[in-house]
């Protein structure tokens, strides 16, 4: 069974969709890509995000996106 890479419970960040086992909002990560920012960048800023967690998540959105055109 394959687990996602995002987890949401209001237990961690009031609910905000989070990397798994982190308190980093994907949201940050998102923003960071769309200010120009690497994903060194982001790993540098962010250690405790595995840059597998960040691939998975951009394959992730990928299918949906693709999914959603359809």
């Amino acid at each position: 069974m394959k687990t996602s890479v995002v987890s949401a419970s209001p237990d961690v960040m009031s609910g905000t969709p989070v990397f798994a086992g982190t308190r980093v909002p994907v949201q940050t990560f998102i923003e960071c890509i769309v200010g120009g920012e690497t994903i060194e960048d982001f790993l540098e800023g962010f250690p405790s995000v595995k840059r597998e967690q960040l691939i998975e998540f951009l394959k992730e959105a990928e299918q949906y996106i693709v999914a959603s055109a359809q």
